[in-house]
């Protein structure tokens, strides 16, 4: 069928066309029943055909629908129509790294931020067992947002491939990815892990500083061999104005071999932090690529027969996650910063334990993308409202999302939760102070279906002391009875 303005596919009515690749097209579309846009990529009619890697998209599909993460654009959906396989991620308004770096090379400070916000998104994919492999600027989505840091997402890692081996440029299978990222393993017959999203992200470094690629080349083989054998340049020779810290960085993260790269996408990120602060590190000697003639020959028939891949994620071998270095990504809690807050400020600073420093940074269990809600909510968080409404995305271990209800004035709340079966309440007494809960089961506050079409376990929490007493919260649980997620959650709940 043919797909455009004003056609509906898969549910959605398409609005228009965002963009296209190699792999398929990607539509904006109207969901059929929220009041939001969703991204809708749609494969094309050759990735669409086998049953096999039909089945395979379709599984991996789900599974990088379990992972969520501030940094990683959030998979909704994924389905099959007329032929066509699709998939359904949020929709982010704004501007890819690369049209960023149009513009012109990006300042240190500005690309550490951003390097560092990709990297906890990697990072997170990694625990999952997920591997990007296109991490490249095309493929990382920032939401400008004036006199405020800016949002930062990866996108395009919904896309999944089968890892039944370790060999990624095959001529059956074809290149994944893109050639000018492309680390030496994903160019030769060797084993693959997160460290070749390490490298890809160390070239988007190199090009957010100095606004070229670190390898130009005129033909296909000679990339490839410049990847497998060269060194890659020195950004402070390029640019000027990149400190000298930074070139012992990319050349780290740019290593030949897998070993000498950087452990993780956040050491990489730290390591860059430290060199915007003055650090000066020896730049690592050459890591010889002997042994990859084979390797190389292989890469550029692939590529020529199958050409560069729109987007790649992929389970490491075996289905089976695999641990990556602790970094500094981890949730932080404790702090709020009010500027990011508005005049919702005051809500978030009454449970610093619990809520993100930043509405879309990292609280307790990875609670995230916190959003002001309501008929009177602003969506630029600036004006004050007598009844302020917060939703917050959970982990779904197990909280699926939470509500922050806070009267401004700080009087105190009145009960008012959304339990449709009572299961159960206590008074409640803590070092922190006391209160009351309630829980049970009920509908997911705002829309009036259940979730999932089930039930869903609900905590509704009051507060007696009056630093809290005007705020209430309401916990949804990825569970089908609320004493099961009392017994999860509440007992360790920081409150």
């Amino acid at each position: 069928m043919e797909i455009g303005p004003g056609v509906t596919f898969a549910g959605y009515r398409i609005v228009g066309e965002l963009g296209s690749g190699g792999m398929g097209t990607v539509y904006l579309g109207r969901h059929p029943r929220l009041p939001r846009q969703d991204a809708v990529k749609v494969l094309s009619a050759e990735r669409s055909r086998g049953e096999r890697f039909r089945a395979d998209f379709l599984r991996e599909a789900e599974i990088a629908a379990r992972v969520r993460h501030s940094n990683l654009v959030a998979v909704h959906d994924r389905g099959e129509q007329d032929g066509r396989l699709w998939i359904a991620m949020q929709y982010v308004a704004g501007v890819n790294l690369s049209q960023l770096i149009r513009r012109g090379p990006v300042a240190p400070e500005a690309a550490v931020h951003v390097l560092t916000e990709v990297a906890r998104g990697l990072d997170e994919l990694h625990r999952a067992g997920l591997l990007h492999l296109d991490v490249k600027p095309a493929n990382v989505l920032i939401d400008e947002q004036p006199g405020r840091p800016d949002r930062v997402l990866v996108t395009d890692f919904g896309i999944a491939r089968t890892a039944e081996d370790s060999a990624l440029a095959t001529i059956d299978s074809g290149f994944t990815g893109t050639l000018s990222y492309a680390a030496p393993e994903q160019l030769d017959d060797g084993p693959i892990d997160h460290r070749a999203d390490v490298y890809a992200l160390g070239c988007t470094l190199f090009q957010m500083l100095t606004g070229v690629l670190p390898f130009v080349r005129e033909t296909t083989g000679s990339l490839i061999y410049a990847h497998m054998h060269e060194d890659p340049p020195r950004p402070s020779a390029v640019n000027p104005l990149v400190p000298a810290g930074f070139d012992a960085v990319v050349a780290r993260a740019m290593a030949k071999r897998p070993a000498e790269r950087y452990g993780s996408c956040g050491e990489l990120a730290t390591a860059a932090q430290a060199a915007l602060a003055g650090v000066v590190e020896p730049i690592p000697g050459r890591a010889a690529a002997r042994g990859r003639r084979r390797g190389l020959a292989a890469a550029v028939i692939a590529v020529v027969v199958a050409g560069t891949g729109f987007a790649a994620v992929r389970l490491l071998a075996g289905n089976t996650p695999q641990p990556v270095p602790a970094a500094s990504n981890r949730p932080v809690t404790g702090t709020i910063d009010p500027a990011y807050w508005g005049s919702y400020a005051y809500m978030a600073q009454t449970f610093p334990n619990l809520l993100p420093p930043t509405p879309y940074g990292g609280g307790y269990q990875e609670l995230t993308g916190c959003i002001p809600i309501g008929a009177q909510s602003d969506p630029s968080w600036s004006t004050a409202v007598p009844v302020g409404q917060l939703y917050c995305v959970g982990n779904s271990d197990p909280v699926y999302s939470l509500y922050v209800t806070c009267n401004a004035d700080r009087s105190p709340i009145s009960p008012d939760f959304g339990i449709s079966r009572a299961e159960g309440d206590e008074r409640w007494s803590r070092a922190s102070g006391s209160g009351h809960l309630f829980w049970g089961t009920g509908v997911l506050r705002g829309t009036g279906t259940v979730v999932d079409n089930r039930n869903q376990g609900v905590l509704d929490i009051y507060f007696d002391d009056p630093g809290r007493n005007f705020c209430r919260l309401a916990v949804y649980g990825n569970t089908d009875t609320g004493a099961e997620l009392r017994a999860n959650w509440w007992p360790n709940a920081p409150l």
